[in-house]
């Protein structure tokens, strides 16, 4: 006698699994992640370039944010440091005062350390060699940062670096979020803060003889600051061409008696 072992589904109970089944279709779809952005409290940004136009050099400084929220800049905050208009250099004991202060007020490092922020005085927003060395040598045993840099344009470049794992990073947009609280301009405060702690050098420095007012025009007796030479070499065309340009529209830095000749 054959064994019948089928089994019959009551109507009612088929009926319910079949309206019970999730729909292939709205199952497999996700909603896409939104993609990260650096952004600024208007106060921070209206910061971050009101030292940008102070002058024609470059300025830096680091990036605020709150805890919960590390890509929203709630401040722009400088450290001592020397400039030109083709490189900032930040001054080592500041920026360790400026990180023991940080701590003082309960803030991790993410919060204080992961953003580097800094203009251009021309308009190319891009990092140069210099740059991308000294975002690679300062920040590269960091978990994470972000290199930012705000062209006299305002055209900005922002790179976010993950350095754990297999590493690897990706450009993200910068934008100022209008929809958080802020308050007014400090202009008083913005300005004592700059005079403070950004300092100007020059390029050349021609060493003075034991005559007042007299100077060397032997070759010998000038120095360039940062290894200026080799600092040019690595530059971009478009910033070498901004600093030849620059330099020809000031005959007074190389000889006041020469004629201005095109370049």
């Amino acid at each position: 006698m054959k064994n019948d072992k089928s089994k019959t589904i009551n109507p009612q109970t088929k009926t319910g699994l079949e309206q019970a089944r999730p729909e292939p279709v709205l199952q497999a779809r996700k909603r896409k992640p939104e993609k990260p952005a650096l952004r600024f409290s208007p106060v921070a940004w209206a910061k971050l370039l009101y030292f940008r136009d102070k002058s024609d050099n470059e300025v830096g400084g680091f990036g605020i944010t709150g805890p919960d929220d590390l890509l929203f800049v709630k401040e722009f905050v400088t450290v001592r440091q020397e400039v030109t208009p083709v490189s900032v250099k930040f001054d080592d004991e500041s920026v360790a005062d400026f990180f023991d202060a940080q701590v003082d007020l309960g803030r991790k490092p993410e919060q204080f350390a992961r953003l580097w922020l800094h203009s251009h005085p021309g308009q190319c927003h891009e990092p140069s060699t210099i740059d991308e060395e000294t975002f690679e040598r300062v920040f590269g045993n960091c978990q994470w940062a972000v290199l930012f840099i705000v062209a006299q344009d305002n055209k900005t470049y922002a790179k976010l670096s993950f350095n754990v794992g297999p590493g690897g990073c990706m450009l993200i947009p910068a934008e100022v979020d209008y929809s958080r609280e802020f308050g007014p301009s400090e202009h008083e405060l913005w300005d004592a803060e700059y005079t403070t702690n950004v300092k100007a050098v020059e390029w050349f420095h021609e060493r003075s003889t034991g005559d007042t007012g007299a100077v060397e025009r032997d070759l010998s007796g000038c120095t360039l600051t940062y290894d200026f030479l080799e600092e040019f070499e690595k530059m971009d065309p478009a910033e070498r061409r901004f600093i030849l340009d620059e330099m020809a529209e000031r005959p007074d830095l190389w000889d006041d008696e020469s004629e201005v000749i095109p370049l």
